[in-house]
């Protein structure tokens, strides 16, 4: 069975994550992603032709699993991984965490539990590599840049900045214009601050055909997490400088000792650097990059790697660099550069990101573009504020798909968006004094809603605030008049309808419902469109090129819809992706369409699923009537469970009258209900044959026959709920094994039918239709709330206020308090 991506990283960082202890995070990392190497390579390439990786006798994941629970399991580890080490060229890298040092891993028995228990977890049989069919789709890669995001959350401030944030990693890559290069010329990138490579990793899977890749790291630990991770995504072929600082000493030097000159460069380098001048004289710099422009400020490095990187680009080479957007504004020495630097023509554009993106600086940074071709012709600087879109994701921000990709299209595009990106002439910079802030340019603020003070005082809406509905009135035209009539003052209007009547006659609206429609024939139109594609899918194709395909699609079959936002439906469409569909595509594209045929253990107690087939789809589809007949069994056992509950809430206290036959938890115990109904009975029996006997002195009062009433009412009630329980367990027991027998029952077609036609395409419509009530929710909600607002005008309130004064005057008089 091939593996699920979303399990694989869940179940690897909950496991890692429990076994690390006391240990640190950022040093945690180096065991959990070392062994998560020694698995892949092991599984990949023990039996491979291919020539990338080699794995000696001694040096696999099969010889790690024979040292479990061996007293010298540390040295044991250390040596297997210096073996393959030492096969590849890859000590320094994959060697550096100690296996067997007790500081971290605890000694004697605590070590060798500890490591024995990490060995477990990769020696899962479903984490079997070798069985990844989905060539190209770097699931492992994947799970490795998975585990590195969590890690550098949870390693602190100054620990975590090994790692850029794949999605500022996919914007950079996407931006550069990779991908359109034609040449037969091989194309180099290059990062001067490579940390663990995630950066470079997302230039060359942009790269239409393979690409040269080239980083510097100065700590030594985090370049080997970069080697690590290019093998993890197939990309091993990549030169990576390792324990010198760029700036300080650059490795990537050409024969002559000039820095080597690179086609594309991305970086992410730490912020606001206070000592990126230690082991050099920036003034006496012999690569001559601060020549042209000047010299950074001594405690602030930032121009200084946006300068190296201008360096170390050819003459039409593009970069694009993360930055704190201080070197937007700040003056002296940065000011002098970054005037520079516009009016050579280098910056080609800005994107404000949103705050609290990056794991080392909660402040917010930019992207700058650099471009080094066509800077003469360069009039103008294409600018993004992208503050805005993100989503909470723990104590950090995270940037969403849409946003990711909204972002991309503008910018690739240069489209001009209200309060999000303009493109602005260099003339209107200078005249800033070269002052490149955003806010100076976009306007990104919301409109204050505005009081109007005459409503207030004098009621009727502004039309203002209803011109403001105007995007709406386009849509619906005669809305506009079904809601609202001239009011007696001009520039005013008055509602026409209640407020608990304004979504009604927004639903009943003849041009809302047309509106309504036209989105649901387009969504049924990009449906006809994609099912036959998707019903084709099949062993070895790419599940990242699949997505690609489906989201633009289904972002250009919205693209002019009013109202509804492409880029919202494409986040609905790519959060199922990444949460769901995924899976089931990779299932696919792994085993073939028999993956519907096949059910799991979705936990501990056994309860199973469909592999990609919910039971819940099964049962709708073919038992809907057994599960009418289960469901009007459940509401029959609900309804007398509701009436128990009430008798043990009445009668269950102290002095009740089931006082007695209640347990601990206020439940009925039918033993001793039985019990102490037969008692009761028996005494009312005896009463009757008194009374019969003409015995006036005995008296079997109401309140006995009451409580023999509530123990009958109690016992039938607890039998009926038996009975009802039992019948409820046999009909879930035959539709269970209803359904079970059907998933072996199920043709291909029949499969095909019910996960694209049913499951996929039925979540997604469902998506659009919780859009398309957003939409008629924001319109009533204005409208009430402008409603409610201006209802009660100033005059009436005070007269209000008067009359209640007067009334508290009334009463407090009658009390014999006088208010003056």
């Amino acid at each position: 069975m091939a593996i699920k991506k979303s399990e694989l990283y869940s179940t690897l960082w909950a496991s890692c994550d429990k076994l690390r202890g006391g240990m640190d995070a950022s040093q945690y990392k180096d065991y959990v992603l070392v062994l998560l190497f020694v698995k892949y390579v092991s599984d990949k390439y023990s039996t491979s032709t291919e020539d990338l990786i080699k794995v000696p006798e001694g040096g696999s994941f099969k010889d790690l699993v024979a040292l479990k629970h061996k007293k010298d399991i540390g040295q044991g580890i250390n040596r297997i991984i210096s073996k393959l080490a030492e096969a590849n060229g890859l000590t320094g890298i994959i060697t550096q965490a100690n296996f067997n040092d007790e500081e971290k891993l605890g000694k004697g028995k605590e070590m060798l539990d500890k490591l024995s228990d990490l060995i477990t977890i990769f020696e899962n049989p479903e984490l079997d590599f070798s069985k990844n069919r989905a060539d190209g789709d770097d699931i492992l890669g994947d799970a490795y840049e998975y585990l590195m995001r969590h890690f550098a959350a949870e390693s602190g401030k100054s620990k975590g900045q090994f790692y850029t944030p794949a999605e500022v990693s996919r914007i950079m890559a996407k931006i550069l214009g990779i991908n359109e290069v034609n040449s037969n010329d091989e194309t180099s990138a290059y990062d001067p601050t490579c940390g663990s490579g995630s950066l470079l990793l997302k230039v060359a899977e942009e790269a239409a055909k393979s690409i040269l890749l080239y980083g510097q790291e100065k700590e030594v630990t985090t370049a080997g997490l970069a080697k690590m991770n290019m093998i993890l995504h197939n990309n091993p072929r990549i030169s990576i400088a390792k324990g010198q600082s760029t700036i300080s000493n650059p490795l990537f030097l050409n024969d002559d000792g000039s820095l080597m000159k690179f086609d594309y460069a991305v970086s992410n380098p730490p912020f606001s650097s206070k000592n990126w001048t230690d082991g050099f004289n920036p003034f006496q710099d012999v690569y001559g990059r601060f020549t042209e422009f000047g010299v950074p400020p001594v405690k602030n490095g930032d121009y200084a790697f946006l300068l190296h990187i201008l360096h170390s680009l050819k003459d039409k080479g593009k970069g694009a660099v993360v930055l704190p957007h201080g070197v937007l504004f700040r003056s002296h020495a940065e000011g002098d550069i970054r005037k520079s630097l516009v009016r050579k023509g280098y910056i080609k554009g800005i994107i404000g990101l949103p705050p609290n993106l990056f794991y080392g600086t909660s402040i917010p940074a930019c992207i700058i573009v650099i471009d080094k071709e066509n800077t003469t012709e360069r009039n103008s600087i294409f600018m993004i504020d992208a503050g805005k879109g993100y989503v909470k994701d723990g104590n950090k921000n995270r940037l969403r798909e849409q946003d990711i990709k909204k972002v991309v299209d503008v910018f690739t595009q240069r489209v001009s968006v209200p309060k999000f990106s303009r493109d602005v002439p260099l003339s209107e910079i200078e005249a800033n004094d070269y002052n490149l802030n955003i806010p100076r340019y976009i306007d990104s603020q919301e409109e204050e809603d505005l009081q109007d003070i005459e409503a207030h005082l004098l009621g009727d809406i502004p039309d203002g605030d209803i011109n403001l509905l105007q995007p709406y009135w386009e849509v619906y035209p005669s809305l506009k008049n079904e809601l609202f009539a001239p009011g007696k003052r001009q520039n005013y209007s008055t509602l026409k309808v209640s407020s608990a009547d304004i979504r009604r006659t927004i639903f009943g609206n003849s041009e809302f419902k047309a509106y309504t429609d036209d989105i649901s024939r387009q969504f049924l139109k990009w449906q006809q469109e994609n099912m036959l594609p998707l019903k084709e899918l099949s062993i070895g194709l790419k599940p990242k090129l699949i997505i690609k395909q489906l989201s633009e699609s289904l972002l250009k079959s919205f693209a002019h819809k009013k109202l509804i936002d492409n880029y919202d439906i494409y986040q609905h469409l790519m959060t199922y992706w990444n949460e769901t569909m995924q899976d089931d595509v990779y299932a696919v594209i792994s085993t073939g369409w028999s993956a519907g045929n096949e059910v799991e253990n979705t936990n501990r107690k056994k309860e199973w699923e469909g592999r990609i087939i919910p039971r819940k789809i099964i049962i709708e589809e073919y038992y809907i009537e057994h599960q009418k007949k289960l469901s009007e069994l459940e509401s029959q056992r609900s309804s007398v469970s509701s009436q128990i509950e009430a008798l043990e809430e009445e009668h269950g206290g102290e002095d009740g009258y089931l006082s007695d036959v209640v347990n601990d938890k206020s439940k009925i115990n039918k033993a001793l209900l039985l019990k102490k109904l037969k008692a009761a009975e028996e005494e009312k029996a005896a009463a009757d044959l008194l009374k019969i006997a003409a015995e006036p002195r005995v008296q079997y009062g109401k309140e006995r026959e009451d409580e023999l009433s509530v123990l009958r009412s109690a016992l039938s009630l607890t039998e009926q709920e038996s009975v009802l329980n039992r019948k409820v367990k046999e009909a879930v027991g035959l539709l269970e094994k209803y359904v079970v027998n059907h998933f072996n029952l199920l043709t291909e077609e029949d499969i095909k039918t019910l996960v694209v036609e049913k499951k996929w395409m039925g979540k997604l419509q469902q998506d659009l239709k919780s859009e398309m009530e957003k939409i008629s929710h924001r319109l009533a909600d204005r409208i009430r709330e402008l409603a409610d607002r201006y209802e009660n005008t100033l005059p009436q309130l005070t007269d209000e206020t008067d009359d209640l004064a007067a009334k508290v005057k009334d009463h407090l008089k009658k009390m014999g308090f006088e208010w003056k």
